[in-house]
């Protein structure tokens, strides 16, 4: 048996998952957002309930999901949109409350794992697992094994600029909306479901969710038709850029925008203009596990070692 935990931002989600990969048990509660020592004690409950209900030894390894990632230079939590665990020691923290072995990984890198080992990059040598939702982030799992480096930093394309910009035929990509991060025309200001609304809003006037635009491009609707089309384009570029570094057999989108169907019809069919081969075998899916690949991966975190 492995224990998986999400530590989102809003809800913690745990499972259980057996040596095959079956579900055992999961359960879902509230996050205690801004307190740090309730969120640990919210994930030891969590744990402890879930271990009760399947029998789950004391030596059972729990993985465990986060929006953020361990600074190698001070071992502490960094980049976490969940800002009440930037710079505390929450792997070692929460392995001395559990009495478990504790790995942490960022949330996009569960999500690769999870697609990797059982959804929809099951049987792909490298996966490139990404998440398009409020941000964009990604991970990238080689031989069945989360890929890590000194920095921390791997599958953070969206923080990348937006390749070859255009600002002709109605795209208006110079110099690039302003990103949190502090640069101008990142990856992630065009591609998460924020920055589809805002581009949506710029040519139309209209102020919709990523979700409703989708919703209109699948009725027909031409306007937004329209933005879903600039929206893969500037997929396809961002894609291309990492399929020429990674040559991954299979990029898996997740997020709340990977929902979108003209997505799977569209991008497949521009790659071929930015990808530097004569052909473009790297395979486009959707996820398969949902918004339970999170937690599925965080549970899939100790059946392989990461490496650098």
């Amino acid at each position: 048996m492995r224990i998986g935990v999400d530590l989102g931002g809003t809800k913690t989600e745990g499972i259980v998952l057996g040596d095959d990969g079956a579900e055992l048990s999961r359960r879902r509660v509230a996050t205690p957002v801004g307190d740090y020592e309730g969120s640990i004690a919210t994930v030891c409950a969590l744990v402890d309930e879930l271990a009760a209900l399947t029998g789950a030894g004391d030596d059972t390894p729990v993985g465990v999901g986060i929006p953020g990632t361990i600074s190698p230079a001070t071992g502490l939590i960094k980049n976490a949109n969940s800002t009440w665990l930037i710079g505390k020691s929450l792997d070692k923290d929460l392995a001395a409350s559990l009495g478990r072995p504790v790995k942490l990984a960022n949330d996009a890198d569960c999500f690769a794992m999870s697609e990797a080992s059982d959804g929809a990059g099951e049987g792909f040598s490298t996966v490139f697992g990404v998440i398009l939702g409020t941000g964009v982030g990604g991970g990238i799992v080689v031989g069945g094994r989360l890929l890590s480096g000194p920095n921390a930093i791997v599958g953070e394309w969206g923080h990348n600029p937006l390749p070859a910009m255009r600002d002709e035929n109605g795209y208006d990509e110079r110099p690039g909306r302003q990103c949190y991060c502090g640069r101008r025309g990142c990856i992630e200001t065009f591609l998460s479901g924020p920055g589809l609304s805002a581009d949506h809003l710029l040519h139309t006037g209209e102020d919709l969710s990523a979700v409703r635009i989708a919703a209109m491009c699948e009725d027909g609707v031409r306007e937004a038709e329209a933005t879903m089309d600039r929206y893969c384009e500037r997929l396809a570029r961002s894609l291309a850029v990492v399929i020429n570094i990674i040559d991954p057999g299979v990029v898996v989108l997740g997020g709340g925008v990977s929902n979108a169907a003209r997505i799977y019809q569209r991008v497949p069919e521009i790659l071929p203009r930015y990808v530097f081969s004569d052909t473009t075998a790297t395979k486009l899916r959707k996820n398969h596990h949902g918004d339970s690949s999170g937690v599925r991966g965080a549970a899939w975190l100790w059946r392989y070692i990461s490496f650098q």
